[in-house]
């Protein structure tokens, strides 16, 4: 068996981890933090539990096909509840709230309410956007692009006018030609946000987000992501590798052009065959990758890349319940433009009034949370910019961000009518940009990595071979297909396709069967 590698234990190198050591591959993972996760981390103090990272379970599909891959399926190893309403939006000068259910039929009745011949024009936006989701898993995302040809044909050719506008049209514009209301144009141009973008920079082709909120619904898996890196970690054990956490890598080895191993923190070398690194792109490039000369991304590269926007994260434990938020509850500024434009914005700031997201979990799921008590989670997008600080226990966090937190807790006091929150918090812990540059090793302390710009999408994004070190690979949000939890554990299909030769476009057929693995893939590189 060739030995692999793999540095990071994110959901991205878990999931490498369980497909290759299916592959036949003896697989060795190293994690720095004595927990598996990486961003879809955990933390608990005071009996809450507090989900660190993703909270939108999305693309149930992908994960069901992941899991399949491994012999299993999501409903074996999850208990998975569909949210209704899916969440609930909260406008800036709106009195009432506007329910997003998990019905699209009555979701577009009330956009009809809110704005006459919309629900027309937004069914209309939505079979669009399914035939665009449907076509970017058949062509797309479950690509390596070593050749194009597989991509670029069929359905692809014939939609060629079409696609070029959707790559080459922002999202802000067909959102706006779309509706008018100021309220449907955010619920349909906020998932740019998931893709670490702004409507006004994400192409249009990422309007296929709106198929997956609005007509696929939003999961939540009981127990929290948690349970999720808990699945993928026991199927990777199960399939045969070493997971070690607590083990930090200071330099991938490369000898005579090739990755032959890892140096860990206290001088140890492992070697390897194949090197794959789930860590950080920018991390991995520019200090795993000592020698300027083994760099495909040197600091060059990124610095005329665009990162995702970075956030402000609020822990909250509250007593009591809070009927007014909704499992997903999002909060927007009548100033939307103006948010994306200081966040991407030539000088880079935090919005004068942001607009964020605040997730409840205890209202579906009783164990993350005391009896009598609601666990709180709020996220405000802010520039990548590690200067702007640490959060901390109790308001002990840098002084700026603190007193954002205090102003966001304030707008959902006013906006969504809950007086006496700020009274009832029992617990509260912050976690700055800087946190994310020192924890995870984030780009600029970015929350997501870089963005979904068209120059950073598809085969526009980082491939996941290098193109300067033979036998070094990556997985995870920095290479393709891209941000959030279905693209990594996408991601890591697309190296077993990378490391077989296969150059077909869609995933590969369930369940996995290992084929007679050489080291041809490592040419391909």
């Amino acid at each position: 068996m060739s030995r692999i590698v793999i540095i990071g234990g994110g959901i991205g190198g878990l999931a490498a981890a369980a497909l290759l050591g299916r592959e036949g591959y003896d697989v060795v993972l190293l994690e720095q933090h004595e927990a598996f996760g990486g961003r879809a981390g955990s933390w608990e103090k005071d009996g809450f539990r507090f989900d660190t990272g993703p909270s939108w379970y999305l693309m149930p599909e992908v994960f069901d096909h992941f899991f399949r891959l491994l012999g299993t399926s999501a409903d074996a190893e999850l208990e998975l509840v569909q949210l209704d309403p899916g969440y609930r939006v909260y406008a800036e000068g709106e009195d009432e709230p506007l329910d997003v259910s998990a019905d699209v039929h009555e979701t577009l009745a009330t956009f009809e309410r809110l704005e006459r011949g919309s629900a027309l024009r937004v069914a209309k936006y939505l079979d669009r956007a399914k035939e665009i989701y449907d076509l970017a898993k058949q062509r797309f995302l479950y690509s390596t692009f070593v050749k194009l040809a597989p991509v670029f044909r069929g359905e692809v050719l014939a939609n060629g006018p079409r696609l070029a506008r959707l790559l080459l049209e922002p999202l802000d514009r067909l959102v706006n030609r779309t509706v008018r209301d100021i309220r449907l144009r955010q619920v349909l141009g906020y998932p740019a946000v998931f893709l670490g973008s702004a409507p006004a920079l994400a192409p249009s082709m990422y309007s296929l987000m709106s198929h997956l909120d609005l007509v696929d619904g939003v999961y939540y898996p009981v127990g929290g992501f948690v349970e999720v890196i808990g699945s993928i970690e026991r199927l990777a054990r199960s399939a045969g590798a070493d997971l070690r956490a607590g083990v930090t890598v200071r330099r991938i080895v490369v000898t005579d052009g090739a990755a032959t191993g890892v140096e860990l923190a206290d001088g140890e070398v492992l070697e390897a065959d194949i090197v794959v690194s789930a860590a950080d792109l920018h991390h991995t490039e520019t200090v795993l990758l000592t020698d300027p000369e083994t760099r495909s991304y040197p600091e060059e590269y990124w610095q005329k890349a665009v990162a995702g926007p970075s956030a402000l994260l609020v822990y909250l434990g509250v007593e009591g319940e809070l009927p007014q938020l909704e499992h997903h509850t999002l909060f927007f500024a009548r100033a939307w433009a103006e948010n994306f434009e200081a966040i991407f914005g030539d000088e880079p700031r935090v919005p004068e009034t942001p607009s964020f997201y605040v997730c409840k979990p205890s209202g579906v799921d009783p164990s993350v949370a005391p009896d009598g008590a609601e666990n709180v989670f709020v996220l405000v997008p802010i520039p990548a910019d590690p200067a702007l600080g640490h959060g901390g226990l109790d308001s002990a966090g840098d002084e700026r961000l603190e007193a954002l937190a205090d102003q966001v807790i304030e707008r959902m006091t006013e906006w969504a009518g809950i007086p006496d929150l700020a009274t009832r918090i029992v617990l509260r812990r912050t976690v700055g940009p800087a946190d994310f540059a020192d924890d995870l090793n984030a780009w600029m302390g970015s929350a997501l990595g870089p963005a979904h710009v068209l120059k950073q999408s598809a085969f526009f994004r980082p491939g996941n071979a290098s193109k300067k070190v033979a036998g070094l690979y990556y997985v995870g949000s920095s290479t393709i297909p891209g941000i959030g939890l279905p693209m990594c554990l996408i991601s890591a299909e697309v190296l077993v396709k990378r490391l077989r030769g296969d150059t077909t476009a869609g995933p590969l057929p369930e369940p996995l069967t290992a084929v007679t693995t050489t080291l041809a893939g490592r040419a391909l590189g």
